[in-house]
């Protein structure tokens, strides 16, 4: 019977946020998997643990990989930890996860701290949908690709960022985006922890002045369905009633159909749509 892969959230900051269960864990299994062995060693002496760690990070997870895998597969048991936060998300832990199930090893999550969930609850923005981009791509062509992408995202946003990229990736955002409501969270659940809950003008103006300093994460407001519905309906009237009723009758609409969708468009009603054609 093969092991399994346990993916073990860790203190993003406060060690108090560990989970009674991470912790049993962590001292039952053979293996350790942690992206830098001298940060979890830390974690490991402070609660008295002595399992065996192995590192697995970035630059070496398609080599160390199938090493993990085939363990799991002779009935070790591993777990897997992040530096911060929980593994597998925007973490080389994703590739991991990927083979094991493919290898049919089970895979379970200890769920416990997150810092983009962290900072979503605190920022004082919406909470109902939200979309996670992680740290976006140092690439720019990539980069402006994503940037345009979430143009017109109307759930909430949360990007990470690190200081010395800070001030740039907000005057992006808002060359982008516009001015937007944001926060920007940092030393998330440790005693200097901070919301600065500001709109994105405002923080270009502060980072200008004042160096960043942390690891970040901007949640920022999505665009509203009522400026998208009105931009919409400024778009159609630059169109003739003619034209705009051409673009549904070639698209197979009958002109009764094209006239209701017409109206919706237009924010009128059907018999004015009737009147103009007449």
């Amino acid at each position: 019977m093969p092991g399994t892969l346990y993916l073990c959230a860790t203190p993003i900051g406060n060690l108090e946020d560990i989970t009674l269960r991470v912790l049993r864990i962590l001292k039952e299994v053979d293996l350790i998997a942690a992206e830098d062995t001298r940060n979890t060693i830390k974690l490991l002496n402070h609660f008295e643990i002595k399992t065996p760690m192995t590192s697995y990070h970035e630059f070496n997870k398609v080599e160390k990989g199938p090493v993990l895998v085939e363990q799991l597969l002779e009935g070790k048991n591993i777990a897997l930890v992040t530096d911060a936060g929980t593994p597998a998300v925007s973490d080389p832990g994703e590739l991991l996860v990927q083979m094991a199930v493919e290898a049919g090893v089970p895979v379970t999550s200890l769920p416990g701290a997150c810092a983009c969930v962290t900072a979503l609850t605190i920022s004082g923005l919406s909470t109902r949908r939200f979309c996670f981009e992680a740290f976006l791509p140092q690439e720019k062509k990539d980069r402006r690709r994503i940037l345009e992408s979430l143009k017109d995202e109307t759930r909430t946003i949360i990007i990470y960022e690190a200081p010395h990229r800070l001030l740039p990736t907000l005057e992006e955002l808002y060359e982008t985006l516009g001015n937007r409501r944001i926060s920007i969270c940092k030393e998330l659940t440790k005693k200097y922890e901070t919301a600065f809950r500001t709109d994105l003008a405002s923080s270009i103006e502060h980072y200008r002045n004042n160096e960043p300093k942390g690891e970040f994460v901007l949640v920022i407001e999505g665009r509203s369905f009522d400026e998208i519905n009105r931009e919409e309906t400024e778009n159609w009237l630059e169109l003739t009633v003619e034209e705009h009723m051409k673009h549904y009758l070639d698209q197979g609409m009958d002109k009764k159909e094209a006239m209701k969708a017409v109206a919706k468009d237009r924010g009128v009603s059907k018999q004015e749509i009737y009147k103009q054609l007449l």
